[in-house]
């Protein structure tokens, strides 16, 4: 049961975390969509870097192919271009970067 809770809990602060963080990064780029669309870009990045990595195994391949089919995420979430998504996404990248050193024992690849 413990390790039941301690699982769900690894999953779910890491992903309100990142949910946070996509939320004001993308209204940093002056997108309107609320928390719920940050929230289903945080949670598909999860799923699709689990899936991803569960398939290719963990290296810089998985996270290549990982970041691409999120890029396409953040495009079809959000309705903007190639560019706009990367954009975000890096400053998504960095600013989980930073969270990280504050918050150590969070990981997740957002």
């Amino acid at each position: 049961m413990a390790s039941t809770v301690t699982s769900l809990a690894m999953f779910i602060v890491p992903l309100i975390v990142s949910t946070v963080i996509i939320y004001i990064i993308v209204k940093l780029f002056g997108e309107t969509e609320g928390i719920i669309t940050a929230f289903l870009a945080a949670l598909i990045g999860t799923i699709i870097y689990i899936i991803v990595y569960y398939l290719l195994g963990i290296g810089w391949i998985a996270a290549i192919i990982a970041g691409i089919v999120w890029l396409l995420a953040l495009q079809f979430l959000y309705k903007i271009g190639w560019l706009k998504s990367l954009a975000i996404a890096v400053v998504i990248w960095i600013a989980t970067i930073i969270v990280g050193w504050f918050l150590p024992t969070l990981t997740g690849p957002l």
